[in-house]
């Protein structure tokens, strides 16, 4: 999607688990018909791995006749990941990709040098009114992999790996977790995993990642004799191995990998590891340098800040 990121402070943003090195309160931002909130970038946190965006999107219901409408927009230097809970959105880019991206699907776009893509409503969930609830993050790429040629993969539902143990169910959306490996190919070492946990049920987020978070959805949960509501994210110490307690049901994303080898760049939707990089692609949108999305005429302009 297209964002203009802020990161500043928020009152609640303090942590007392010894497991923890942060918790973020996410920002909330009514973008029109849904609200958003941003966890990533944040003032005292710009990653977690190789995460540098991470928004909430909804829940919002949109009524009958309308609808989420993203106009064409750019990016270079990330990957984008689409992850829904409910509702559909349809996903068009410049390397002629059409696809319609359903509840637990993996939708990877690699922007590389440059891609542009909208996202909207799809016309029966446009004509019937729908819940949007989801999951909206962006990995930056390694320096090696900036420049590389856009690609885009889609992963159904029932293509990524399930674990199920009682109260816990996981979809293994990147990466390997509970004994799962996705399937989906990534040019770094990061996860992604959907947890849902009964209220009283337990799940490990073991160390063999460098840098992990959580992201609680919904409910709340316990780690290390701490409670934590939804929305919160959970910066933990490396090296540790962490128990989650739901207190109540909870709904989590699991994330993180190796960090990056430097700081990077964010502005509007570019983010590179150099600043020159970002003011050629403002100059490359600006002047319609970028490949069109198939199937649209319209598009977000260069902001002017």
């Amino acid at each position: 999607m297209s964002w203009l990121p802020t990161d500043e402070p928020q009152p609640g943003d303090r942590k007392s688990c010894e497991a923890l090195e942060l918790v973020v309160v996410p920002r909330a931002h009514d973008i029109g018909n849904m609200e958003v909130r941003r966890a990533l970038p944040y003032a005292k946190r710009r990653m977690v791995g190789p995460f540098i965006f991470l928004d909430q999107m909804g829940p919002a219901d949109m009524a009958p006749g309308s609808g989420m409408d993203v106009r064409p927009h750019p990016h270079i230097g990330l990957a984008t990941v689409t992850y829904l809970f409910d509702g559909a959105i349809m996903h068009r880019d410049s390397l002629g990709n059409v696809e319609e991206i359903l509840p637990g699907a993996m939708n990877l776009m690699t922007a590389g040098r440059g891609i542009a893509h909208s996202e909207r409503s799809p016309d029966l969930q446009r004509r019937n009114g729908q819940r949007v609830y989801g999951i909206q993050s962006w990995v930056a790429l390694p320096k090696a992999h900036e420049e590389t040629a856009p690609s885009f993969q889609h992963f159904a539902a029932d293509g990524l790996p399930i674990v199920e143990d009682g109260n816990i169910r996981a979809r293994v959306i990147a990466g390997s977790a509970f004994g799962a490996k996705s399937h989906v190919t990534t040019l770094s070492d990061w996860f992604y995993v959907d947890v849902s946990l009964g209220a009283g049920a337990t799940a490990p987020l073991d160390p063999d990642y460098e840098e992990r978070a959580i992201y609680i959805c919904e409910g709340e949960i316990e780690v290390a004799g701490d409670r934590f509501e939804a929305p919160r994210l959970l910066v933990l110490r490396p090296g540790d191995r962490i128990t989650i307690k739901a207190v109540r049901d909870a709904r989590m994303m699991f994330l993180g990998g190796a960090a990056l080898e430097g700081p990077r760049y964010i502005w509007w939707n570019f983010v590179s590891s150099s600043q020159e990089r970002i003011e050629q692609a403002k100059e490359d949108w600006k002047q319609g340098r970028f490949d069109k999305v198939v199937g649209e005429t319209d598009f977000i302009p260069l902001p002017d800040k």
